[in-house]
């Protein structure tokens, strides 16, 4: 993931919203050649990816690949957290998986 570019007035809001949520503020920066990390310490992988996941739902983006999600839950309204390539892979997986299943 690339540094997002900073100047000095975003550098005072990140600091301000590491005060205020810590969460808000996890990144990579890129401050006048210097690479700037906020990250939680000795946060486990699952953290991590979990992490990514829920930054990737609050943006609307394939929690698997990233890419914006333009279909959302007749029931609900809210975007499904997959891409339709996703979609279609593993909804796939899990009729395999049910059929095997039945198959028993």
């Amino acid at each position: 993931m690339e540094p997002q570019k900073v100047g000095p007035g975003q550098i005072d809001k990140i600091a301000e919203d590491l005060k205020k949520d810590p969460e808000k503020s996890i990144g990579n920066y890129l401050f006048k050649g210097f690479r700037i990390q906020i990250s939680k310490y000795k946060a486990s992988g699952a953290e991590r990816v979990q992490q990514l996941y829920k930054r990737r739902r609050a943006q609307g983006l394939c929690i698997v690949c990233g890419t914006k999600v333009t279909r959302k839950n007749p029931v609900t309204g809210i975007l499904y957290r997959l891409c339709d390539t996703h979609r279609a892979e593993i909804d796939q997986k899990n009729k395999e998986k049910a059929k095997a299943k039945k198959g028993k």
